[in-house]
């Protein structure tokens, strides 16, 4: 199934300012080592889709094979490419649109956009424009939901697998309160995703995420298969949302009573683990925080999604007290950009309104190592580590003139981190690299 192009990539360098991370900054005191590594000149090789040599310039550059072409991009910034570990494809076209929550939401827009993805040519024509977004935003990887049609999600692994990209999705599983439309069973459910597992999982660069949409859109005997297919298939994803607003928390505890949460639903089908992703987290307590770092079941903050559909605030402090894994997404379309330096943005002050700093260094640790570590993909992407993928991403500090003159007057390396996370959008992303080629170039204005 597979039609990766595995052409042989010959060694190729670029010179740069490098910013990469090895552990959390915010952590570095653990050990005495800081977690970011910063060349402010520096070179990465690669070769074949890895990454081979990666360092300061004067040292590395002389040990390459003499005539390796090295672009001189000295005047630009690069980073591992950006990890976005909650976004739907099929909400591509009706990303902002108006309405009052989450529920309404879901019934006049997103059911009814859905419905269209029953066509192949229409999932098709989405995958193309939604992968085009990614990665003119610098997103190299991303853990993706599809539509309850497992067309959708051959369409979307086909369009990714052609551009080579390291990517994970999965058919969306849902067997109540939905139309009927959009509604598949648990029989049925089991079987369209283990047949995509089997046809997807582990080819070429794709992965499969087993994807029950929320708890309210399944019966027990759905979460129950699904919770068998994990069992079965223990390196496949696990993605769902949890928690998300306090009228869908309410509507758990009717659906599901005698259960202690809203989280504690999907641990008693067996869905915390790692691989285990679950979109917003907002509304969780303690106890719930301290399962999912037992588990270590991931947190994926949505606050453009969460700002926009008034969902509430993510809560750092607690995550950070109970080491609850976090990562940052998108979540289009409930989330009003595919851009992750917007989606910093808007992290930094959902938690600067709850009273927590979140530093440039750490958000884009978030989107880079962090979301690989907490995805059980360290040292395979989301790093410029030696042998790691070559999925990176060129960020031009000229690329707006107000972003020009910040930069310009940045005396620290953290001050020039924040400035692309509050000034930066697609704009800023020159470039961007998927194993090793370039996949996105910005056109000049």
């Amino acid at each position: 199934m597979s039609t990766t192009n595995t052409t042989t990539q010959a060694l190729r360098a670029v010179r740069a300012q490098l910013v990469y991370f090895t552990h959390d900054p915010a952590r570095a005191y653990l050990d005495g080592t800081p977690g970011t590594v910063h060349h402010t000149d520096g070179i990465v090789a690669f070769e074949n889709g890895r990454i081979t040599a990666v360092g300061d310039y004067a040292k590395v550059a002389p040990t390459l094979p003499a005539g390796t072409p090295i672009e001189d991009l000295r005047n630009k910034v690069v980073t591992p490419g950006f990890i976005d570990t909650h976004i739907h494809y099929p909400q591509t076209d009706m990303i902002a649109s108006p309405a009052p929550g989450l529920l309404p939401w879901l019934e006049k827009y997103t059911f009814p956009t859905e419905r269209r993805f029953e066509n192949p040519e229409y999932a098709a024509d989405v995958a193309q424009f939604f992968l085009d977004e990614l990665l003119r935003g610098g997103t190299t990887s991303a853990l993706v939901y599809c539509t309850v049609h497992p067309g959708s999600a051959d369409a979307f692994f086909k369009e990714s697998d052609s551009r080579n990209l390291r990517m994970i999705a999965g058919k969306v599983m849902m067997d109540r309160n939905c139309p009927e439309f959009l509604r598949d069973t648990a029989e049925t459910g089991a079987r369209d995703s283990e047949a995509l597992i089997q046809r997807w999982h582990n080819k070429g660069r794709q992965l499969y995420a087993l994807t029950p949409r929320f708890a309210p859109t399944s019966t027990e005997a759905q979460l129950g298969v699904c919770g068998e297919l994990a069992e079965q298939y223990q390196d496949v994803f696990i993605q769902s949302h949890v928690a998300e607003n306090t009228d869908e928390v309410e509507w758990v505890r009717s659906l599901f009573p005698g259960h202690r949460s809203y989280l504690d639903v999907y641990d008693h089908y067996k869905l915390l683990r790692k691989r285990a992703v679950y979109g917003h987290c907002i509304w969780l307590d303690e106890h719930d925080r301290r399962r999912m770092f037992e588990t270590g079941t991931v947190a994926a903050h949505c606050p453009t999604s969460n700002q926009f559909l008034g969902s509430g605030l993510f809560d750092f402090a607690a995550a950070e007290a109970t080491r609850m894994p976090v990562t940052l997404a998108t979540d289009v379309g409930g989330g009003s950009t595919f851009s992750m330096l917007q989606t910093m943005n808007e992290a930094h002050k959902v938690a600067r309104l709850s009273g927590y700093h979140l530093s440039a260094e750490r958000m884009f640790y978030l989107a880079t190592e962090g979301a690989a570590h907490a995805l059980d993909l360290h040292g395979t992407i989301g790093t410029l580590a030696v042998g790691a993928e070559a999925d990176f991403v060129v960020l031009d500090p000229k690329a707006t003139s107000l972003l020009a003159r910040r930069t310009a007057l940045a005396e620290s390396l953290e001050e020039l981190l924040f400035a692309f996370a509050m000034l930066g959008d697609d704009r800023a992303i020159a470039t961007t690299y998927a194993a090793g080629k370039p996949v996105h170039r910005r056109q000049a204005a």
